[in-house]
């Protein structure tokens, strides 16, 4: 695939928030996709392109993650839905179906619940969901999340790993974590990841920006009631993709998210883990693409025209 990502776009949200315009057919029905914790608009660069074929497909970047600073914002996961809201306002213009992968997910499911106006419709990859207690915990995964509640410990934790770590190997780390096999990634999606990186090791913030985000984030899950009612508060066409080997999100937490909303398409990834957008981006192209035109087609139609918005107009995605 091409190496080059589409010219950086910003806009003022209360501070600079970044995103890219993978392009796309004006008529086409526009995707937002929203990354998880510790994600970007990069994790979108294997699957995009292709979905830019007959969608018309934009990138942000959350607050604190990316290219986007906290600039004096918070950096939770309700302070990030209310930046999607805006986003969703102020540059889409016109309703959008969201694609959330982990933490995007969760952020999506708060969005559409909140403003089912501005959502179409809503693809959920991986989405952070409330954990089974049918699955096994993963030591790493638990032992993670453990370090980052631990007062000082967290951002400690993430700065020692910054500061040892070339930006390849922190690149690597994730998508071993994420992955079941790296290599499955394109070798040009890689090479943005770690140029993303190396940018994100000079960011002074990025610590605590990162603890933030991922403390806000275990408290709404553990609140599984009002989880399960918020996912019930929005009628509108949802696929969920899911790996079967996920160590974020266990399979059985997805089933269980589906088996509660019958309405729902649920499709598995099979040998796939955390990121099937990058770890099998074909398959997710194709799954989108066929929910688009089938049970999503009322999403497909509304989010059509979104594309005619001033900002969208002046940032088609054109390659830096």
């Amino acid at each position: 695939m091409n190496a080059e990502l589409p010219t950086s776009q910003w806009v003022d949200l209360d501070g600079p928030v970044h995103w890219i315009d993978f392009g796309g057919p004006d008529d086409g029905p526009l995707l937002v996709c929203v990354h998880g914790l510790g994600g970007s608009h990069v994790n979108w660069a294997a699957v995009a392109p292709d979905l830019a074929k007959t969608c018309r497909v934009v990138a942000l970047d959350l607050a604190g993650f990316g290219h986007t600073p906290g600039a004096g914002r918070s950096t939770s996961v309700q302070a990030n839905a209310r930046l999607v809201v805006r986003f969703l306002e102020e540059v889409a213009g016109a309703p959008a179906v969201l694609v959330g992968n982990s933490m995007g997910g969760l952020i999506s499911n708060l969005v559409a619940a909140q403003r089912p106006d501005l959502v179409a419709g809503l693809v959920l990859v991986d989405p952070a969901l409330p954990v089974s207690l049918r699955a096994k915990p993963d030591p790493l995964t638990t032992g993670m999340f453990a370090a980052y509640f631990t007062p000082g410990l967290g951002k400690a934790v993430i700065a020692g790993r910054k500061r040892v770590r070339t930006a390849e190997q922190l690149a690597m780390d994730t998508l071993r974590l994420c992955c079941v096999d790296p290599s499955r990634v394109p070798k040009a999606v890689l090479r943005e990841h770690i140029h993303l990186a190396k940018t994100r090791k000079q960011y002074a913030e990025m610590e605590a920006e990162f603890v933030t985000a991922t403390r806000s984030l275990v408290w709404l899950l553990a609140r599984r009631r009002a989880h399960t009612a918020m996912l019930r508060r929005y009628t509108g066409p949802v696929l969920l993709i899911h790996g079967d080997r996920d160590r974020l999100v266990s399979i059985a937490s997805a089933r269980a998210a589906a088996k509660a909303n019958p309405a729902w398409r649920f499709e598995v990834a099979h040998d796939i883990g955390h990121v099937p957008q990058l770890e099998a981006p074909d398959w997710t192209r194709d799954v989108v693409l066929d929910w688009l035109a089938t049970d999503g087609v009322s999403a497909a139609d509304a989010a059509r025209g979104a594309a005619q918005s001033p900002q969208l107009r002046s940032g088609r995605g054109a390659v830096q």
